[in-house]
């Protein structure tokens, strides 16, 4: 017995330096791009692109779970062609941090990427918003209106779904238990099933190559962003349930681009009732589309941002 607990105090303590010693590697491989931001809570980690004195309002963008900015930037960089682009990685995950990982919620989260858009000097935005994120741009448009001028939403996340986040999940957003899995297995683990999990996501469609080094989606497996991520998936049907009654009250234009086998979030459950929710709102349903909707049709999601920014360019002209 005592031989048993030994072998399992070493196995542990090994596994605890592999991922301590592979967070650091990882760090080394995929440092930060752009600046921090100091809000009330958190440190945010933000990329600028394009012209600065672009007219018409600057776009943000915002990733789902399990990822980071460099999720959205191949389509922040299409847009950057002729606007303003700010990419954001969210509290906890990427280079961002905050200070406490309960700050989970859509409801917190919106409070400090809004106190960030201020110390940019960002009065109103397009918030672009990719699945989890979604849920995140409602509530900003829901809680500071005045700082929205329209939402492009991608596979988004927007009411309760059947079911919970996962028992894994579950079990890193655990005291004790989930700080002592996130430190010894996740990463390793997460080595092992990182080529096949991209494939789930982005189904039916093939995953680009070389997504997993360009997205730098390895930061996930450092265990202070795992436990984070775990926690933002954990609260998230809570948070939704409490704000979906509300999205009649969105005013701002919104569009709405899901994939109609998505396996992620599914579009009968979260896109359809939006849009027959919020007033202004337009819905694209994409045949034969997974979750991965920015990857698969870039194009049509960069049209959209230009369309609706070049009609809020046109209706402040006019109002002149």
């Amino acid at each position: 017995m005592l031989t048993a607990i030994i072998a399992l105090a070493a196995a542990g303590l090994a596994l605890a330096l592999v991922t301590q010693l592979g967070a650091l590697l990882i760090q080394r491989a995929f440092p930060p791009q752009g600046r921090m931001i100091d809000v009330a809570g958190a440190r945010l980690h933000v990329v600028e692109l394009g012209p600065r004195d672009a007219v018409g309002p600057p776009v943000v963008m915002l990733h789902g779970a399990s990822s980071n900015l460099r999720a959205m930037q191949p389509l922040g960089d299409r847009v950057a062609k002729a606007r303003r682009v700010i990419l954001i990685d969210r509290p906890g995950h990427g280079w961002s941090t905050r200070a406490r990982v309960a700050d989970s919620t859509p409801a917190i989260q919106a409070r400090m990427i809004v106190e960030a858009l201020t110390r940019l000097g960002v009065e109103r935005a397009i918030v672009v918003a990719h699945s989890w994120a979604g849920a995140l741009a409602l509530r900003i448009a829901l809680d500071h209106p005045d700082r929205v001028a329209g939402l492009v939403l991608l596979a988004p996340v927007a009411y309760p779904w059947r079911g919970g986040a996962g028992r894994y999940n579950d079990a890193i957003s655990t005291p004790l238990i989930g700080p002592l899995l996130a430190h010894t297995i996740t990463l390793p683990l997460g080595f092992l099933v990182a080529n096949s999990a991209t494939r789930g996501v982005f189904a039916p469609q093939p995953v680009p190559a070389d997504f997993v080094r360009d997205s730098q989606s390895l930061l996930l497996l450092r265990p202070r962003e795992f436990i984070a991520n775990a926690r933002d998936l954990v609260t998230l049907k809570a948070a939704v349930v409490e704000q979906a009654p509300r999205y009649a009250e969105i005013r701002a234009p919104l569009s709405i681009i899901s994939g109609d086998v998505d396996k992620t979030v599914s579009t009968g459950i979260h896109s359809r009732p939006l849009a027959a929710s919020a007033p202004n709102a337009k819905l694209t349903v994409l045949p034969d589309t997974g979750h991965m909707v920015q990857y698969v049709v870039p194009d049509l999601v960069a049209s959209e941002i230009e369309t609706m920014a070049g009609l809020m360019v046109r209706d402040a002209v006019t109002a002149q």
